[in-house]
């Protein structure tokens, strides 16, 4: 049974993730800054779930992940770094914070580069594991008001084209999912609105739900040894 760790555990995608993950027989544990947000998560799924509190931005809490974690868990064989804000975003450059920038920088791109870090020698001295990273067309199409995001979307499509260079033929996968809209609680997060938030959903024809990318995950996943799904993109079908 493969262990895997999934940043961001506690709404949206992650939790979505989680929970199909669990479904086929996969020791999960999910992790968010908040470990009173996990706990529904972990009544609902039961003893192959970890709930473990974890700020992507905070090195000491990452170098900590292995040794906090029960003696079956800690042999970590996927990593999904999926956690990601853009609170402030949908905003053109000047009219955002310095500090506001930052933070997104902070999660979705540092966040991701310290986890992978911590976990990537593990996976080295076992000759096997899987790294899935959570990034988005954003990432190849950039848009007006998404500056930073943009940025930071780049970042982890530059991170992961290398990583599956520098670990080619090592027994290590590199995936980048990279989603179209997906209706989750992130707009709300990004607004600070939830009227808002309904409003920017409702102005597109069509969305993804979290399930459709959970899904994406695990078909990756689920590839032969030999398979190795660079990039999936994933977007809603136009009417």
């Amino acid at each position: 049974m493969q262990t895997v760790l999934v940043t961001g555990a506690s709404s949206g995608i992650g939790k979505a993730i989680c929970r199909l993950l669990i479904t086929r027989q996969y020791r999960v544990i999910g992790t968010a800054r908040s470990i009173e947000r996990l706990h529904p998560l972990a009544e609902q799924l039961g003893v192959l779930f970890h709930a473990l509190e974890l700020d992507v931005t905070d090195a000491q809490a990452v170098e900590q992940i292995e040794p906090s974690l029960p003696e079956s868990f800690k042999q970590i064989d996927i990593l999904i770094n999926n956690a990601g804000h853009d609170v402030g975003g949908r905003q053109s450059f000047e009219q955002g914070s310095a500090d506001q920038w930052r933070d997104i920088i902070e999660t979705n791109v540092q966040g991701v580069i310290r986890v992978t870090r911590q976990l990537i020698e593990g996976m080295l001295n076992r000759g096997n594991g899987h790294i899935v990273n959570m990034g988005s067309i954003a990432g190849l199409n950039p848009y007006a008001t998404g500056s930073v995001y943009v940025t930071s979307k780049f970042a982890v499509h530059g991170l992961s084209e290398t990583l599956r260079l520098d670990y080619a033929g090592k027994g290590i996968r590199v995936t980048e999912i990279m989603p179209g809209l997906v209706k989750t609680g992130f707009a709300e997060q990004r607004l600070g609105d939830a009227t808002k938030a309904a409003e920017f959903y409702d102005s597109f024809e069509q969305s993804l739900n979290p399930e459709d990318v959970a899904e994406t995950v695990l078909f990756a996943l689920q590839q032969p040894r030999h398979v190795e799904i660079a990039q999936l993109v994933v977007l809603p079908v136009s009417s």
